[in-house]
């Protein structure tokens, strides 16, 4: 999932020739130019810089936040606290990528090509994980409110970091094609770099294509149908059960399916527009692909946004996690002030020692 999109052989029409080598003399059509690649507006690379580091002062503190919590709790981890756990960690990893974007929207791509890779593989396995993730919670929680009985939580319990090692395994599968990222010289500026995908081997149509099918499968129609469907029992459950924790549980259940289609739906759509555009399956139009290049700068940068966002919709908003936290803070405190105490009675004690040889 790299920041950069651009728009590259794919476009680019050779020329005019018949199969008898007559030559017949070359016309420019303006339908069939390559679109060059024009440089980023400097407000809106410095905005979309502001933005990425806004996202990752926020998500890692946050994510470090739930994380500490969670992991250090005295209570037993339920399923749902496993996989936010796990969710802490990829949304946390995303998140340490962005300063390199950030850093290459004002400069280009600086890093190497080695780091091209190594950057593109971590944002594209935790992007899958982190989704998927999403997917577990929602399967969760259906099974707790809608099927509840112990002998199904003892074993979902067993079940919960199997899932999570599968989860890990996939993501990792899936993003193996980040791989094909290089560090590539700006057509319109030699001197500036980009880290772009590059299909070197094969039908790089048929990569580009496969690739993307798996996206939008595995990182977007598949979780989103799973959250829809256990979500939507869930509410139903809910609304034929008394008490006012319902009404908690449904406004958490709504913000994050929400959450998910405001951060993730645009990139998608844009995703799908720029895939047909690169196989000509709409009308050819050079303005027209620079916009979607643009547009897909932007939907990126935003859908990042949900790795910030998930720490207050699933810990936050929960008066579990609130407890916790409370009480991980005060027994924090409580350790200080013993601490405190232990060395303000030595230190007492060393300078009576001190006064009585002196």
């Amino acid at each position: 999932m790299s920041i950069f999109v651009t728009f590259g052989g794919d476009y680019l029409d050779l020329g005019n020739y018949t199969d008898d080598y007559n030559y017949t003399p070359y016309v420019v059509d303006p339908n069939t130019l390559s679109c060059e690649i024009e440089p980023l507006d400097p407000t809106v690379a410095l905005t979309l810089c502001l933005l990425l580091i806004g996202i990752f002062l926020l998500a890692v503190p946050g994510n470090l936040l739930v994380g500490w919590v969670i992991g250090t709790s005295r209570q037993a981890m339920t399923p749902s606290d496993v996989y936010l756990f796990h969710l802490t960690i990829a949304d946390g990893l995303m998140a340490l990528s962005l300063p390199f974007w950030a850093v290459a929207l004002l400069k280009g791509w600086i890093f190497g090509d080695f780091m091209c890779k190594f950057v593109n593989l971590i944002i594209e396995a935790n992007f899958y994980t982190s989704i998927l993730f999403l997917a577990c919670i929602s399967v969760d929680r259906y099974l707790v409110i809608v099927h509840a009985s112990e002998s199904l939580r003892s074993r979902q319990r067993m079940c919960s970091t199997l899932l999570c090692a599968a989860v890990w395994a996939l993501g990792g599968a899936l993003a193996l094609p980040a791989l094909f990222n290089d560090a590539t010289k700006l057509e319109s500026d030699s001197k500036k770099m980009i880290c772009f995908e590059n299909f070197d081997i094969g039908n790089a149509s048929f990569w580009r294509l496969a690739t993307r099918v798996f996206r939008h499968v595995f990182g977007f129609f598949l979780p989103l149908g799973v959250m829809v469907t256990c979500y939507s029992v869930t509410i139903e459950r809910l609304l034929r059960t008394r008490g006012f924790q319902k009404h908690r549980a449904m406004k958490v259940i709504i913000a994050v399916v929400i959450a998910f289609l405001l951060c993730w739906t645009p990139y998608h759509i844009t995703m799908v527009v720029d895939t047909l555009l690169r196989f000509d399956l709409v009308r050819f139009d050079c303005a027209v692909r620079r916009s979607v290049s643009m547009a897909l700068l932007i939907t990126n940068s935003l859908a990042l946004l949900h790795s910030c966002i998930n720490p207050v919709l699933y810990a936050f908003v929960g008066v579990k996690f609130r407890r916790n936290m409370a009480l991980l803070f005060q027994r924090k405190g409580r350790q200080e002030r013993i601490s405190g105490s232990k060395f303000s009675r030595s230190t007492s004690q060393t300078s009576e020692g001190v006064g009585t040889v002196l």
